[in-house]
């Protein structure tokens, strides 16, 4: 048998794609941060949920990690956590209208397969 050394990987030292936001969700963001001036931004997480495996997790952001990445456009912030790159890295965010309802949705390249509610997702 065959053994090959396997390498650590740094995710400090990666170079990310990075997240996009579309005009609704800049715009949405900022109304956002305007209703709550003690937030810093959003922050954009991933925590282990559904029946597909990971579901995304949006919060107004007051306290700020060392390792939180930051993506801003247009004066809307949006913090990433270092350890959820690996999964959402190159995720556009927009703000679009379902219905009767106004929601963030996440157009992530990673993701290959959703649940049928579309709350979560796997890579």
């Amino acid at each position: 048998m065959q053994t090959e050394d396997v390498g650590t990987v740094s995710l400090s030292e990666n170079i990310w794609q990075g997240i996009t936001l579309s005009d609704s969700a800049v715009e949405q963001i900022i109304k956002l941060m305007q209703q709550q001036p003690e937030a810093k931004g959003i922050q954009l997480a991933v925590k282990q949920s559904g029946c597909a495996g990971f579901a995304y997790v949006l919060d107004l952001s007051c306290d700020l990690a060392d390792e939180d990445l930051l993506f801003e456009r247009s004066g809307a912030k949006l913090y990433v956590p270092l350890k959820a790159m690996p999964f959402i890295d190159g995720t556009i965010v927009d703000f679009v209208r379902e219905g009767l309802n106004k929601v963030f949705k996440f157009h992530n390249p990673k993701a290959q397969h959703a649940c049928g509610c579309g709350e979560s997702f796997s890579i």
